[in-house]
């Protein structure tokens, strides 16, 4: 079986783009209100700490919109903007898909549970759609690599 690329489209990235550049500006809002409206003592504290905050966010995003997997005949190889990690199909105990509710609403992931470790989050698989075909074929084509890896 061929290597398939798991990850999101390209328009997809512009969507979560277009969503990151909105959260960043009412981000931006809120710091340049606080920075307003805080005594001088305490101003380049909170600037600085809500900083920090938006540099975390903004890389958190990128890593989230540009991370992708490689299903290989041996396993799972996640690629992120921050780290590489090579998972064995042998390791692998399921491919599940996952619901987290937030303020901003339900998403659905999916992830590799491992036999002996921790759960770990498949990059480019999160939607925010509850009937999503995309999230739907990238599960099973997951699948079916694990399942022929595995000879099941």
């Amino acid at each position: 079986m061929p290597d398939v690329w798991i990850g999101f489209s390209s328009a997809d990235r512009q969507r979560y783009w277009w969503r990151t550049g909105i959260m960043m500006l009412a981000l931006a809002g809120v710091t340049v209100a606080a920075g307003l409206t805080t005594p001088a003592p305490d101003r380049w504290w909170l600037i600085g700490g809500f900083g920090v905050f938006f540099v975390a966010v903004v890389f958190s995003m990128i890593n989230s919109i540009y991370g992708r997997v490689l299903l290989t005949a041996t396993g799972v190889e996640f690629r992120t903007f921050v780290s590489r990690r090579s998972i064995p199909w042998s390791e692998v105990a399921d491919i599940e898909r996952r619901q987290r509710v937030l303020r901003s609403g339900i998403w659905w992931d999916l992830r590799v549970v491992r036999v002996g470790g921790r759960s770990l989050t498949i990059p480019g698989t999160f939607t925010n759609r509850r009937t999503d075909a995309e999230l739907e074929r990238k599960q099973a084509v997951i699948q079916e690599h694990w399942f022929r890896a595995v000879g099941g």
